[in-house]
């Protein structure tokens, strides 16, 4: 993924965010091969940016378990 292609990416807030906004995390969905994700408090911040089957693989893991508050 070209740093063009993140200037241009639309953002969504991840349904894993807290809502009371502390742990805010902005995830995009327009390139199928990677997956950008950056800190939605920071939107012009660093963007860190996973393989799909890595990310894929890190929320079945968040889904699988329960976690405490």
């Amino acid at each position: 993924m070209r740093p063009s292609d993140i200037s241009a990416a639309s953002w969504r807030k991840s349904s894993y965010s807290n809502q009371d906004g502390g742990a805010c995390v902005d995830v995009s969905d327009d390139c199928t091969a990677a997956v950008p994700v950056r800190d939605s408090k920071v939107p012009d911040g660093p963007v860190l940016v996973f393989s799909a089957a890595d990310w894929s693989s890190f929320v079945s893991s968040l889904k699988s378990r329960h976690w405490d508050d």
